[in-house]
Protein backbone atom coordinates (compact mmCIF):
# COMPACT_ATOMS: atom_id res chain seq x y z
CA UNK A 1 0.00 0.00 0.00
CA UNK A 2 0.86 4.11 0.00
CA UNK A 3 3.67 4.86 2.15
CA UNK A 4 1.40 7.91 3.83
CA UNK A 5 4.50 9.40 5.01
CA UNK A 6 5.98 9.94 1.57
CA UNK A 7 4.42 13.41 0.43
CA UNK A 8 2.13 12.96 -2.53
CA UNK A 9 4.54 15.10 -4.92
CA UNK A 10 7.24 12.43 -4.29
CA UNK A 11 5.35 9.18 -4.42
CA UNK A 12 5.88 7.29 -7.45
CA UNK A 13 3.43 5.12 -9.96
CA UNK A 14 4.33 2.34 -12.69
CA UNK A 15 3.40 4.58 -15.89
CA UNK A 16 1.34 1.57 -17.30
CA UNK A 17 -1.30 2.21 -14.52
CA UNK A 18 -2.04 5.36 -15.43
CA UNK A 19 -1.89 3.91 -19.10
CA UNK A 20 -4.44 1.51 -18.09
CA UNK A 21 -6.82 4.23 -16.35
CA UNK A 22 -6.99 6.10 -19.45
CA UNK A 23 -7.95 3.35 -21.70
CA UNK A 24 -10.73 2.57 -19.34
CA UNK A 25 -11.70 6.22 -19.43
CA UNK A 26 -11.85 6.03 -22.95
CA UNK A 27 -14.06 3.50 -23.15
CA UNK A 28 -16.08 4.80 -20.63
CA UNK A 29 -16.31 8.39 -22.19
CA UNK A 30 -17.12 6.94 -25.43
CA UNK A 31 -20.00 5.40 -24.35
CA UNK A 32 -21.35 8.45 -22.21
CA UNK A 33 -20.86 10.10 -26.04
CA UNK A 34 -23.37 7.46 -27.45
CA UNK A 35 -25.96 7.35 -24.55
CA UNK A 36 -25.98 10.88 -23.77
CA UNK A 37 -26.15 9.39 -20.14
CA UNK A 38 -25.44 11.94 -17.76
CA UNK A 39 -25.30 9.25 -14.85
CA UNK A 40 -22.02 7.36 -16.28
CA UNK A 41 -20.81 10.43 -16.83
CA UNK A 42 -20.99 11.47 -13.45
CA UNK A 43 -19.80 7.94 -12.21
CA UNK A 44 -16.46 8.33 -14.08
CA UNK A 45 -16.38 11.80 -12.44
CA UNK A 46 -16.06 10.04 -9.02
CA UNK A 47 -13.55 8.40 -10.31
CA UNK A 48 -11.56 11.04 -11.63
CA UNK A 49 -12.69 12.85 -7.92
CA UNK A 50 -10.88 9.98 -6.26
CA UNK A 51 -7.92 9.48 -8.56
CA UNK A 52 -7.16 13.40 -7.75
CA UNK A 53 -7.59 13.82 -4.08
CA UNK A 54 -7.03 10.13 -2.71
CA UNK A 55 -4.12 9.33 -5.14
CA UNK A 56 -3.91 6.91 -8.14
CA UNK A 57 -3.46 4.07 -6.16
CA UNK A 58 -6.77 4.19 -4.23
CA UNK A 59 -8.86 5.16 -7.29
CA UNK A 60 -11.23 2.16 -9.28
CA UNK A 61 -8.88 1.84 -11.80
CA UNK A 62 -5.58 2.17 -10.14
CA UNK A 63 -7.50 -0.64 -7.97
CA UNK A 64 -8.16 -2.62 -11.10
CA UNK A 65 -4.84 -1.88 -12.55
CA UNK A 66 -2.74 -3.43 -9.25
CA UNK A 67 -4.46 -6.28 -8.53
CA UNK A 68 -5.86 -7.52 -12.21
CA UNK A 69 -3.66 -6.41 -14.44
CA UNK A 70 -0.22 -6.03 -12.98
CA UNK A 71 0.70 -9.24 -11.60
CA UNK A 72 -0.16 -10.48 -15.61
CA UNK A 73 2.20 -8.15 -16.79
CA UNK A 74 6.07 -7.97 -16.23
CA UNK A 75 8.06 -6.23 -13.17
CA UNK A 76 8.00 -2.33 -13.59
CA UNK A 77 10.30 -0.49 -16.13
CA UNK A 78 9.54 2.91 -15.87
CA UNK A 79 8.01 5.02 -13.12
CA UNK A 80 6.65 8.96 -12.90
CA UNK A 81 5.87 11.26 -10.02
CA UNK A 82 1.96 10.61 -9.13
CA UNK A 83 1.72 14.93 -9.14
CA UNK A 84 0.82 15.40 -12.51
CA UNK A 85 -1.44 11.96 -13.05
CA UNK A 86 -3.23 13.54 -10.01
CA UNK A 87 -3.12 16.68 -11.55
CA UNK A 88 -5.03 15.36 -15.24
CA UNK A 89 -6.98 13.41 -12.99
CA UNK A 90 -8.27 17.00 -11.36
CA UNK A 91 -8.81 18.12 -15.07
CA UNK A 92 -10.90 15.57 -15.91
CA UNK A 93 -12.86 16.47 -12.91
CA UNK A 94 -13.60 19.53 -14.43
CA UNK A 95 -14.70 18.29 -17.24
CA UNK A 96 -16.83 15.85 -15.95
CA UNK A 97 -18.30 18.47 -14.04
CA UNK A 98 -18.75 20.33 -16.74
CA UNK A 99 -20.54 17.77 -18.72
CA UNK A 100 -22.94 16.40 -16.27
CA UNK A 101 -24.49 19.59 -15.94
CA UNK A 102 -24.80 19.99 -19.84
CA UNK A 103 -26.19 16.55 -19.93
CA UNK A 104 -28.73 16.34 -16.39
CA UNK A 105 -29.94 20.05 -17.32
CA UNK A 106 -30.97 19.34 -21.23
CA UNK A 107 -27.98 21.52 -22.76
CA UNK A 108 -27.01 18.02 -24.32
CA UNK A 109 -24.44 20.14 -26.64
CA UNK A 110 -22.49 20.79 -23.82
CA UNK A 111 -22.18 17.46 -22.26
CA UNK A 112 -21.40 16.40 -25.46
CA UNK A 113 -18.73 18.94 -26.29
CA UNK A 114 -17.22 18.43 -22.19
CA UNK A 115 -17.32 14.67 -22.88
CA UNK A 116 -15.75 14.83 -26.24
CA UNK A 117 -12.87 16.68 -24.53
CA UNK A 118 -12.14 14.68 -22.12
CA UNK A 119 -12.52 11.20 -24.74
CA UNK A 120 -9.07 13.45 -26.89
CA UNK A 121 -6.90 13.82 -23.66
CA UNK A 122 -7.77 10.42 -21.93
CA UNK A 123 -7.45 8.61 -25.68
CA UNK A 124 -4.12 10.49 -26.49
CA UNK A 125 -3.08 8.84 -22.97
CA UNK A 126 -3.96 5.50 -23.50
CA UNK A 127 -2.96 5.36 -27.59
CA UNK A 128 -0.22 7.31 -27.41
CA UNK A 129 1.17 8.09 -23.73
CA UNK A 130 1.00 11.49 -23.96
CA UNK A 131 -0.91 13.30 -21.24
CA UNK A 132 -2.31 16.44 -21.81
CA UNK A 133 -3.18 16.71 -17.94
CA UNK A 134 0.30 16.08 -16.75
CA UNK A 135 1.63 18.67 -19.62
CA UNK A 136 -0.57 20.99 -17.96
CA UNK A 137 0.81 20.58 -14.60
CA UNK A 138 4.34 20.68 -15.86
CA UNK A 139 3.92 24.23 -17.64
CA UNK A 140 1.90 25.30 -14.26
CA UNK A 141 4.94 24.10 -12.24
CA UNK A 142 7.53 26.16 -14.59
CA UNK A 143 5.14 29.59 -14.14
CA UNK A 144 5.33 29.24 -10.88
CA UNK A 145 8.87 28.69 -10.33
CA UNK A 146 10.54 31.88 -9.27
CA UNK A 147 13.20 33.67 -11.94
CA UNK A 148 16.29 33.54 -10.82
Amino acid sequence: MTDTRVPAATRRVDVRGPRFGAAVTTVVLLVVLITGSGWLLAAQGVVFAVGAFAGLRRAPYGLLFAHLVRPRLGPPTAFEDEAPPRFAQAVGLVFALVGVIGYLSGVTALGMAATALALAAAFLNAAFAYCLGCEMYLLVARLRKPAV
